[in-house]
């Protein structure tokens, strides 16, 4: 099985008609489901949030077979995950695409969970140490991407479970959660 540094490629992955939008709308189908859900793992394990379409990202391209999506392609399976709520198109050209391996609120709940587990309900945190802090390596919140951490904890804001605060910089802006 071919890898891609540690993560393994599915079998489809060296089969060149995959790499090619299919014709027949069974077959594209099947082909769609299967790009988003290697997109999806793929970005999971290597904790990527925004892939560029017209940026080289891995999974495009196939060395072994020689081949690689087209535009058109990448923007199909891209927008399959959109419409399904697993991605947001960035800009209006649809170049920049935010994946969504885990929806907002599904976010929150990690969020949530993690401040219950580390005993920080009723404490006041930055944004940064949510993304970097000691507290949360070895956690998906670890590395997290700022855009999608700002809307999960406005998200918990709205429900009452966290207040939000502005610094006088991005980095100074902190979180207080409530129990």
């Amino acid at each position: 099985m071919q890898k891609l540094g540690d993560f393994k490629l599915p079998q489809f992955f060296n089969y060149p008609p995959y790499f090619t939008l299919q014709p027949v709308r069974d077959t594209r189908e099947k082909q769609v489901q299967l790009w988003k859900e290697l997109i999806i793992d793929y970005c999971k394990t290597q904790k990527i949030f925004v892939i560029g379409i017209e940026e080289e990202f891995p999974l495009f391209t196939n060395q072994v077979i020689e081949r690689f999506l087209s535009h058109e392609a990448k923007e199909t399976f891209l927008s399959a995950l959109v419409s399904e709520g697993r991605a947001e198109w960035m800009d209006k050209g649809h170049k920049r695409c935010l994946i969504l391996w885990h929806r907002i609120q599904e976010w929150a709940d990690l969020i949530m969970r993690f401040v219950k587990e580390t005993g920080l309900e009723d404490s006041v945190m930055t944004i940064e140490e949510i993304r970097s802090g000691i507290e949360s390596r070895g956690t998906e919140l670890h590395g997290m991407d700022r855009t999608v951490l700002t809307r999960a904890l406005k998200l918990l804001e709205q429900k009452g479970k966290a207040a939000i605060f502005k610094g006088s910089s991005a980095d100074d802006e902190g979180v207080k959660f409530s129990a």
